[in-house]
């Protein structure tokens, strides 16, 4: 065997090899949460009543729309929310703890996504304020989009809410 005939095979079973490893941990994917629109979903001890909201027909010229989502620790300790982070650098989203707020966050890669370290007491509530600038994409953003929220939580799997629109000029 030549050299470069060892070396394309020793990195395809490296491949290989990494990949029996990533499928053996038990690797899944954000569709494997079991998640529908409109129902209650669970994911550690915080639960989102209802994940998803529509907005329906917004008009670029009249600006940024805003829905809140309420984020609940059914738990019996506090939670940590650790990173909000969104799906798009058209939506912002900000944590709100009673009269505090922490934010806004937006979407990695387009600013520094800072550790949160926000608590959540046992029993208690927070909200999440999404607000969603339809003109960002200017002029070509035209038509149905869909934008999703990630917080993630200490000792949790991260908990997802979204938004549709159908946006017009």
């Amino acid at each position: 065997m030549k050299n470069s005939e060892i070396i394309v095979g020793a990195g395809i079973g490296m491949v290989l090899l990494g990949l029996l490893i990533w499928f053996s941990q038990g690797a899944s994917s954000p569709a494997d949460t079991g998640a529908a629109v409109g129902m209650r979903v669970s994911q550690g001890n915080l639960i989102v009543q209802d994940p998803e909201f529509d907005f329906g027909s917004i008009s670029m010229a009249k600006g940024k729309v805003s829905h809140r989502f309420t984020v609940k620790n059914t738990g019996d300790a506090p939670v940590t929310v650790r990173k909000i982070y969104t799906s798009c650098m058209c939506t912002t989203a900000t944590l709100l703890l009673g009269s505090d707020s922490y934010g806004p966050y937006g979407m990695p890669g387009h600013g520094f996504i800072p550790q949160l370290n926000k608590e959540i007491p046992a029993g208690g509530a927070g909200e999440i304020e999404v607000v969603f600038d339809p003109a960002a994409h200017g002029p070509a953003g035209v038509g149905k989009i869909q934008r999703i929220v990630t917080i993630e939580q200490g000792g949790g799997t991260p908990v997802s809410v979204g938004f549709s629109a159908l946006v017009t000029p």
